[in-house]
């Protein structure tokens, strides 16, 4: 019996003992896993984006490659597990942070929580299209070309903003916004037209307005927005549309053929437009068919849009650019003024080059 107990003594001793020493290698291994990769005179600053939605497991792969930890799985199990938080659950924020080398692993855990952003600041002007934005927002790193145009041409996004068209186009507001990297080109989209919408808020006369009114009021201001260059112009420019669309008479808008050329045809930016251009069979070309082009031309700004929500009554059915460096327009109520007019500011531009 003695016997038989001393075993189970010696037994016991061994256990805890080999269970002590786990313990200390344990504990031991994980202060070392936990300690800053590098020293702060060696650190390194290492940009991470956390895009939204991506699992730890990704992010921990991701921290290892870097070598901002020192192992994957360590990290995993710190989150998996709240190691560093008991009572607080981790919760992975999306965005874009600037790790250092010489951070603890539980400083890093702390920061992937903070939601810290790197806003991109980006403008865009007034009169692009959707190709011509979507290919701003590439080159600012928010999102990929074609993904931006792809989601303008959502049929989802179409219903649910209720535009009778095929894609977006109009309703991307011009302004500068502020966007993360690598966001989802769905979400940028709606950023754009939901700034539409909300600005349209303040012209009164779009407010009782049907979605397919406000269609004709965004293919009107989407011309205007690509022919006028002085904004108090602009009325007058859409009188001039607005006394045409009424007589049936074609907007005979250059605009429109430099929209077929560059955004149908998929052709650079023309020199100059051709007689041959302005023959094309397309329901955007304004010199053979009377009325509003297919769809809007350009995402125009508020200027264009109150102008053609509300045109002056004017007797105006031409107009001309009569002095390029001032960008404005000589407009005429019939057509031999207009001729005359146009006929001036040729002698004048000639002369000029002499």
């Amino acid at each position: 019996m003695k016997k038989v107990t001393s075993i189970l003594i010696k037994t016991t001793v061994w256990i805890f003992a080999i269970a002590a020493v786990l313990v200390t290698v344990t504990v031991a291994a994980w202060a070392n896993l936990k300690k800053p990769v590098d020293s702060v005179q060696n650190e390194r600053i290492v940009k991470v984006q956390v895009p939204e939605g991506t699992p730890v497991k990704l992010i921990a792969q991701k921290l290892k490659k870097e070598r901002l930890i020192r192992n994957e799985n360590a990290f995993y199990f710190a989150v998996r597990f709240n190691l560093f938080k008991k009572k607080v659950p981790f919760s992975l924020k999306s965005g874009t942070y600037y790790l250092k080398s010489s951070m603890s692993m539980e400083q890093i855990y702390d920061e992937l929580q903070s939601g810290s952003q790197e806003y991109i600041s980006v403008s865009i002007a007034e009169g692009l299209t959707i190709s011509k934005t979507a290919k701003i927002f590439e080159e600012n790193g928010v999102c990929s070309m074609q993904n931006f145009i792809n989601a303008c041409k959502s049929e989802k996004l179409i219903a649910e903003y209720e535009i009778p068209a095929t894609t977006l186009e109009g309703y991307l507001f011009p302004d500068t916004y502020f966007f993360t990297p690598d966001m989802d080109a769905e979400a940028v989209v709606r950023k754009l037209a939901d700034t539409f919408f909300e600005k349209i808020k303040e012209i009164p006369q779009l407010n009782e307005k049907s979605p397919e009114e406000i269609f004709d009021i965004v293919r009107l201001a989407s011309v205007v927005e690509r022919e006028y260059r002085v904004k108090e112009e602009a009325p007058l420019i859409a009188s001039v549309f607005s006394n045409r669309l009424k007589h049936g008479i074609g907007l005979y808008s250059c605009a429109t053929i430099e929209y077929i050329i560059t955004e149908i045809q998929g052709k650079p930016h023309p020199g100059k437009i051709t007689y041959k251009d302005l023959e094309t069979d397309s329901p955007y070309n304004t010199y053979r068919w009377a009325g509003l082009p297919e769809g809007p031309i350009s995402n125009p700004g508020m200027v264009a849009l109150k102008a053609a929500s509300n045109p002056p009554k004017t007797n105006y059915y031409y107009f001309v650019l009569t002095d390029t460096q001032k960008g404005t327009h000589t407009f005429s109520s019939n057509f031999d003024q207009h001729k005359a007019a146009d006929s001036a500011a040729s002698y004048k531009s000639k002369k000029s080059k002499k």
